[in-house]
């Protein structure tokens, strides 16, 4: 290649980045909306579809499930497949399961599409960051990219708690996936013109020359079965008993899977999770982290909507209104201050966003009080200053907590383990608050509140063990 095409290559590079930009941007906004927008909108769901109370968790379940469980192993995939085409095969597929969610005549036909959007979803998530990665290669380029990157991912679960409420009161739960068709048609022409522009031929994979018969499919199974058995006893656990046999096969079978899981990656050739990862303090925080905020912030919502519905009496639309607090603190606080909050340490950014979480989370006791949706504004204010610092930092810190030829499977563990932490978040506090009143509600914000701060500081503990 001439200098001339060189420049030539680089110019049309560059004036593609931003478009690469804006379809990986929509491709996480509509992938991460799907995690809250069934939210408020799960008593209209449940009354429409006549689903019982262990139907509904797993609507909201389900999607969050794949997602954390299939993350991992679709890295892999990706680096056999290619990025470019992992995300266009998870998009097209995203934009059927999302029709069939809107056309499900049944709870059970629902679930089933809402494990379909998550598996899809899972392999647009892993090849999201590479394609990002590999696109932005100077460092300021990189770090805004990722900056705008993660503002959206954690900006996505609120605003689909409010599209959920406003789309349920005036309209059928149905247009809930109906309405996004349309977007996800958009990003899938606007992915297919900008990715074979932007990103070469054989560049996109760190990892060239890995096949499909390397990838560890035990090792995916593997997760993927731990992660949903033990989902399986909590909720399972809350709906019918801790000492039913469904509970009990569901924690053994997660047991026994993630100690296989954990066998398995120690004599894998290429596991999807190398071990001598948590040999890393910062590693480790990372996850602790990711985990911890995104359960503490978001897992409680979907039960206290069902509260301000069914105890308090508000409706879908003024539900909405008031979770919407959390978003407009989120955008304050990760758009305004992110620049001045990313030259902190870590420590303080990760582990103390997280505590922040936390305080907000037992702030939120106030509702024993008596004072209706106001006792939530504390909750709702600190938790979304909390994620606004966490969030936008979080996907690369991940990169940096390990060495270069580890970076995509960190990246995909720090996403694993926040989805993970809201699934479990809305299965935990889905089971404390099954009857929705005010003392369950406190109860559920105290679990929230007792986790966040638990991992807040064992995150800065770690992270001030290692140099900035």
């Amino acid at each position: 290649m001439t200098s001339t095409d060189a420049h030539s290559a680089t110019a049309t590079r560059a004036g593609a980045g931003w478009l690469l930009l804006t379809a990986c941007c929509l491709g996480t906004f509509l992938l991460l909306l799907y995690t809250s927008i069934v939210t408020v909108a799960l008593p209209s769901i449940g009354t429409g579809l006549d689903a019982a109370f262990g139907s509904r968790q797993w609507v909201i379940d389900i999607y969050t499930l794949a997602l954390a469980g299939l993350l991992l192993g679709a890295g892999a995939v990706g680096d056999a497949v290619g990025s470019r085409r992992l995300y266009l095969v998870g998009l097209s597929g995203f934009t059927l399961a999302t029709l069939g969610c809107g056309l499900a005549p049944s709870a059970a036909a629902l679930v089933a599409m809402r494990a379909a959007q998550g598996v899809a979803g899972a392999a647009m998530f892993a090849a999201i960051l590479p394609l990002i990665g590999l696109t932005y290669t100077e460092a300021k380029q990189r770090a805004t990219a990722f900056a705008v990157w993660g503002a959206v991912a954690g900006a996505a679960s609120a605003v689909g708690t409010v599209c959920g409420g406003v789309i349920t009161e005036y309209a059928s739960w149905r247009w809930l996936f109906l309405g996004a068709v349309p977007v996800c048609v958009l990003t899938l022409y606007l992915a297919s013109r900008t990715l074979p522009v932007v990103i070469e031929p054989g560049a996109e994979s760190a990892s060239a020359g890995r096949r499909i018969t390397d990838i560890d499919w035990p090792g995916i199974a593997l997760i993927t079965l731990a992660v949903t058995a033990f989902a399986y006893a909590v909720i399972t656990g809350g709906e019918s008993g801790w000492d039913t046999a469904g509970s009990t096969v569901g924690w053994m079978l997660a047991a026994t899977a993630g100690c296989a899981f954990i066998r398995v990656e120690r004599f894998a050739t290429e596991p999807i999770l190398p071990l001598g990862l948590f040999r890393t303090a910062r590693f480790v925080a990372v996850l602790l982290v990711a985990f911890g905020y995104y359960f503490a912030a978001f897992g409680a919502l979907p039960a206290i909507a069902a509260w301000l519905q069914t105890d308090v009496g508000l409706g879908s639309l003024a539900t909405s209104f008031v979770l919407v607090v959390q978003l407009l603190v989120f955008i304050a606080v990760s758009g305004l201050l992110g620049r001045q909050l990313h030259r902190r340490h870590p420590a303080w950014m990760l582990g103390g966003g997280t505590i922040l979480v936390g305080i907000g989370a037992l702030a939120g006791l106030a509702v024993t009080a008596g004072n209706g949706w106001g006792a939530l504004l504390p909750f709702l204010v600190l938790s979304g200053a909390g994620a606004g610092i966490v969030s936008p930092a979080l996907p690369a810190a991940a990169i940096a907590s390990t060495a270069d030829r580890y970076a995509g499977a960190a990246s995909s563990a720090a996403n694993a383990a926040r989805q993970l932490g809201l699934a479990l978040g809305i299965a935990v506090c889905g089971t404390i608050t099954r009857t929705a009143t005010t003392d369950s509600i406190s109860m559920a914000l105290t679990a929230c509140g007792a986790l966040a701060l638990g991992a807040g500081v064992a995150a800065v503990h770690l992270l001030r063990r290692e140099p900035d």
